[in-house]
């Protein structure tokens, strides 16, 4: 009997792109609206201007597995919360990742790769909005360090909406 090799792991890595990338839209279209009307009946349609995640007032990331697109994630700053949080704030916007590739670790290494980039930026502050139907995500958040905060932005008044940040200055 001959054994059987194990295949190797796949190969995980990031590039900052720009939203409009191609394979960021892609994503968005094939797998992202999909998966919200699958879990809240509708697509998201909170409002996102592409250019808030170029430098040097954001970024966005692209999560590859073997070359193909299967997580993204962006920041963008937001100034409006940064004397009600206390510091240079930014949002985290559009994280996501392919639900056939969950449970691997690849939300926490790109939400760590995300933290890195703002941290380099100067963000002393991560907030972020995310769906009581998405409890798989409030326990990354959480489990990543991010602690309830204020709620702000296009789903503040929503019952289904829940706040997180997180100090990225040790403060």
């Amino acid at each position: 009997m001959t054994a059987r090799i194990p295949d190797p792991a796949p190969a995980w890595s990031v590039q900052q792109v720009a939203f409009t990338d191609p394979r960021v839209q892609a994503l968005v279209a094939a797998e992202v609206q999909d998966y919200y009307v699958q879990i809240y009946g509708g697509p998201d349609d909170s409002p996102v201007d592409p250019t808030e995640f170029d430098e040097p007032r954001g970024r966005f990331l692209l999560g590859l597995v073997d070359g193909s697109p299967v997580a993204m994630g962006g920041w963008r700053l937001r100034s409006e919360l940064d004397a009600a949080i206390g510091g240079r704030c930014a949002e985290v916007k559009r994280m996501f990742v392919s639900p056939t590739l969950r449970r691997q670790g690849l939300a926490r290494r790109l939400l760590a790769a995300l933290e890195d980039s703002a941290r380099t930026a100067g963000v002393e502050v991560l907030a972020l909005e995310t769906g009581m139907m998405q409890p798989e995500a409030i326990a990354l958040y959480q489990g990543q360090g991010y602690e309830p905060t204020i709620r702000f932005g296009h789903y503040a008044d929503s019952d289904l909406s829940r706040y997180f940040a997180k100090r990225l200055d040790g403060r």
